[in-house]
Parts: C-alpha cells; sequence; structure tokens
C-alpha cells in the first residue's frame, strides 16, 4: 500500500474528514484490520488565510511547496491538498516534487463525467468560484460551469469562513444553501459541486433536487483507488 501525503490544516475540521474517509474506505476494500497509510502536514490555517486574503499568493505558494516537500523527505508516495482553495498553487506543488498530486478537481470532473452530466453549478470560496485555477480545469472536461449570482457567492463564501472553519452548523446557513442550490438547477445545473472541502459538513444529499458531488469524498477515494492497486 502506498503512503498518502496529505497537506492540511486548511481546516482541520476538513482535514478530520479526509483521515476519516481515507481510513473507512480502505477498510472497505481491504477489511479485516487494514487502514490507511498516511503522512500530514497540518498548517495553521489562520496563517494562510491571512496570506489568502492579503493576496500573498506567492508567500503561500512557498508554503504549499515546502509541505509537499517534507512529506516527500518523510516518505509520502503521493500528495493530496485538502483543500480546494489551495489548488491555486498545484501546478507549483507538484512542480516542485517527483511524487504525483492527485489533483481534487480532476477526481470531481471525472466523477461528473461518470455520471453523464455536462452542466454543474459550482459552490466554494470566492477564490474557486471567480478564478480560472478551478474552473478552467473542468473546462477540459467538457463541463460547462454555473457560478451564483453577486449576493449568493458572498453568502456562499462568508458561510465557509465564519461558520464551516469553525466547526459551526447551523440550519439558517443551510438553507441559504439549499436556496443557491435551487437557482444553480434553474440555471440549467444538472449537478452541484460542493467546491470547499468543509462544505459537506453543512449539505447532504437530501438537500438538493440534483446530484452533489462532495470533493472532500471524491479526492480521498481517488487516493486510496491509486495507493492500493
Amino acid at each position: 500500500m502506498k503512503t498518502i501525503g496529505l497537506i492540511g490544516g486548511l481546516s482541520w475540521e476538513s482535514s478530520l474528514e479526509y483521515y476519516r474517509i481515507l481510513n473507512q474506505t480502505v477498510k472497505a476494500k481491504l477489511g479485516g484490520l487494514h487502514s490507511a497509510k498516511v503522512l500530514l502536514y497540518s498548517f495553521d490555517f489562520a496563517e494562510i488565510e491571512a496570506l489568502q486574503h492579503q493576496g500573498d499568493w506567492q508567500q503561500a505558494s512557498d508554503r504549499m511547496v515546502s509541505a509537499a516537500q517534507s512529506l516527500e523527505r518523510g516518505g509520502a508516495d503521493l500528495l493530496l491538498i485538502c483543500s480546494n482553495t489551495m489548488h491555486k498553487m498545484a501546478e507549483a506543488v507538484q512542480e516542485s516534487v517527483a511524487i504525483p498530486l492527485l489533483h481534487i478537481a480532476d477526481a470531481t470532473a471525472e466523477a461528473i463525467r461518470a455520471r453523464d452530466i455536462h452542466t454543474v453549478g459550482l459552490l466554494g470560496t470566492r477564490f474557486t468560484m471567480e478564478q480560472d485555477f478551478y474552473k478552467g480545469r473542468l473546462d477540459r472536461f467538457g463541463l460547462q460551469v454555473l457560478i451564483p449570482n453577486e449576493m449568493e457567492r458572498s453568502i456562499v463564501y462568508n458561510i465557509i469562513y465564519d461558520e464551516l472553519c469553525l466547526g459551526q452548523v447551523n440550519p439558517a446557513s443551510r438553507q441559504h444553501y439549499r436556496q443557491i442550490m435551487q437557482s444553480l438547477v434553474a440555471r440549467g445545473a444538472e449537478g452541484i459541486i460542493l467546491g470547499c472541502t468543509e462544505i459537506m459538513l453543512l449539505v447532504q444529499p437530501g438537500d438538493s433536487a440534483v446530484p452533489l458531488f462532495d470533493t472532500t469524498a471524491i479526492h480521498a477515494e481517488v487516493a486510496v483507488a491509486f495507493s492500493i492497486y
């Protein structure tokens, strides 16, 4: 079994979910006492969040590269960035190491195409919804990507940083997300990407009229398949 290197703490709530899903998936596939072989580099998210909002992506990238290299030296055979937003520097991370980085958007796009879906709504941080590093990656798979309007994007973003990254799950916020997803469906979305690794803490399949694509679960499950086959 290969060792999975996790660049986590982005936030720790979602890193916890990665660890849970990795181990549960390995156990389901291999049985018995099997669990995932994992190395974790966990950031202090307050430092990373400050760099994001200062727009200091170069320093954020330098820190991500350092984390990736540490995991490689520690014996990781593959890497996961446990955050959709921090895939903004995925190319820099991959170029800095010899081991493969499994890209969350690629894994998600493959899962969407497997369902024969071509138009998807995207929820995430402002960086993920508005910038091309993520949507452009989905474009390579022939997907049409819809994002919420300006007011809805603010709601989605604020709930992520002010609540979910702090471990808060509020019913009123779930209702906001439901309404925003309904709006995306009305515009033609055949599925919804939960494009922030914390959103799965708030939204479940029953909250949407169309399939939800939980990037955390998809990413972790692809990593297990890569690590054991």
